[in-house]
Parts: structure tokens; sequence; C-alpha cells
């Protein structure tokens, strides 16, 4: 295997382009079906020419680099983060998400993203790159976009969420607007789920509050709560792990409509306390303790 892998990557330097596309091909099934291909063909130095594919104008070949490199990137992520260069060739097939790129090499791409960002010390890394978290932000915003490239931005900006200080970066370039609208605008299965999961970390800072109230954030979150909207389970326990973001780190201003919810949103933060993860239900009673006593400090962690 060791053989053909640094065949194939020599190839990859091919002044043919068939040469060239040929391996592409062969490296992408390679990576998908064989697990210890992956490291193998990292090791054979294929990474930076995947990443210099990227910004090729052959949709083939680009979306050959792309699914190759988030194979690897699923057992071996050390290989791409070390590779100089690697982030901007991403950052360039998101940024022309709209024209230039091939939508399969945008949904590889975001989700080569989200693998890297398992590990959490690449977070940081990941989220100070503005252009990336602008171009996620920019997929979720365009109604034309496909629904998959949308799923995989959400958890491409959901990996980048979980680190604190990216999130007023989130907020700061829109995040925020672009996520509300997709939960009153988008009904398709599976996208209001990962939204909500997205806006409950964002709602884990102090700049959340008024960003939050800016685009009524907290009456959105209300109604996905009542139980007359309909919610799946998912989407009600992230609600209520938003919601409770919102008021350990925000003020007065959130307490005041928490406090509001009709009896509806109250059943279903209920329901969750009933019949959700062990997760959910602890997140639950927080929250309706802060719905009812008031109080801003408790013992169950987020």
């Amino acid at each position: 295997m060791h053989r053909t892998a640094r065949s194939l990557v020599k190839k990859l330097g091919s002044v043919s382009e068939i040469t060239r596309s040929e391996a592409l091909a062969e490296l992408r099934l390679m990576t998908k079906n064989d697990e210890e291909s992956r490291l193998i063909i990292a090791e054979a130095g294929a990474v930076p020419y995947l990443a210099e594919t990227l910004y090729s104008s052959s949709h083939d070949s680009q979306d050959n680099a792309a699914a190759t490199l988030l194979n690897i990137s699923i057992s071996s992520r050390a290989p791409l983060m070390s590779t100089r260069g690697l982030l901007d060739a991403i950052s360039h097939v998101l940024s022309h998400h709209a024209t230039s790129s091939s939508p399969s090499a945008v949904q590889s791409s975001a989700a080569t993203l989200y693998s890297l960002l398992v590990d959490d010390s690449y977070r940081p890394i990941i989220g100070a790159k503005r252009d990336i978290v602008y171009s996620l932000i920019e997929i979720i915003k365009r109604p034309n976009s496909p629904p998959r490239s949308i799923k995989d931005a959400l958890k491409a900006l959901f990996g980048i969420a979980l680190f604190p200080l990216n999130r007023s970066s989130l907020i700061d370039l829109g995040a925020v607007g672009a996520l509300f609208s997709l939960v009153m605008k988008d009904g398709r299965v599976g996208i209001v789920e990962d939204t909500t999961a997205v806006i409950a970390q964002i709602a884990g800072c102090e700049e959340s509050e008024s960003e939050f109230l800016k685009f009524s954030g907290v009456k959105v979150l209300v109604d996905l709560l009542d139980v007359g909207t309909g919610s799946s389970e998912r989407i009600k326990e992230n609600t209520v792990g938003a919601l409770l973001n919102l008021v350990r780190c925000g003020g007065g201003g959130v307490m005041r409509e928490v406090k509001e919810m009709r009896p509806g949103a109250v059943e279903g933060i209920k329901d969750v306390m009933e019949n959700g993860t062990a997760k959910g239900k602890s997140k639950a009673i927080a929250l309706l303790k802060a719905v009812e006593g008031g109080a801003k400090k408790w013992d169950v962690a987020v």
C-alpha cells in the first residue's frame, strides 16, 4: 500500500492533467474504502497537492481533492492542520460557493472543517479565520444554497461556536440574524435542529443578549418551545439550552422576556424535563428555576 500511495502522490505532480485526474479519483476511492490508507497517503505527501487542487477550475478535480481531504481528516487531522495554506484553500472553495466552486466541493470542505473542529485545540485556530466564518454564514444566508451545503456549513459553525472566544466573532459577522432567519423560513428536515444547536452555543457569551433581542430571538425561541408548534425533541432541547445560556450570560432584558413566556412554552420546557436526554433534563430544570424563581446561580452545569 505504501508503494501505491507514493506512486499516486507522485502522479499528482504530473504535467498531464489526465494523469493528475486519474490519481485524484483513485486517492478518493482508497481513502473512502480503506481507513488504514488515509494516514499512509497523508504521510506520502498528498495533502499539499490536494490543497492546491482546491483552486482548480475543474469541478471533477476540485470534488475529488475536497472529498479526499475530508476522508483523510476523519482519521488523521494533524497532517491537514500542519499543511501551510490548507485553510486558505478551504476558504477559497467556501468563498466561491455561489460562483465558481462545485457544490460538492463546498460541502466536503465545510464537512472537513467540522471534522477538524472535533479536536478542541483547532477551534481557536479555525475560528480566527474570519474569512472562513464569513463564508459559512454567507452559505446559510443564501436562499439558493443546496440543503446539504447549509447542513454542512451549520455543523462547521457549531464546531467553531464550541470555543467560547469564537462566539463574539460569530456575532460580529452576522451569524445571529442569519440563523434566526433560517429558523423562521426553512422547514426542511434537520435544518432547524442544526440551526438551534448553533444558536444555543452562541447564546453563551456576554454579547449575545443585545444581538438576540435585536432579532426578536427570545420570542422565536419561546415559539419553538410552545407545544402547539410541534417542534421535535431535539429542537426543544436546543432551545432550552439557548434560553438557559441567555439567562446566565445576559441581563434583565432577556430575563424579562423569558419570564413572560406563554403557558404553552412552559409546558415545552416541562416536556424536555420529563422526556429529554439527561443533559436536556438538567438544562430544563435549571431554566424552570430561572423562570419561576428568578435566581441566577444554579448547581446544574450546561
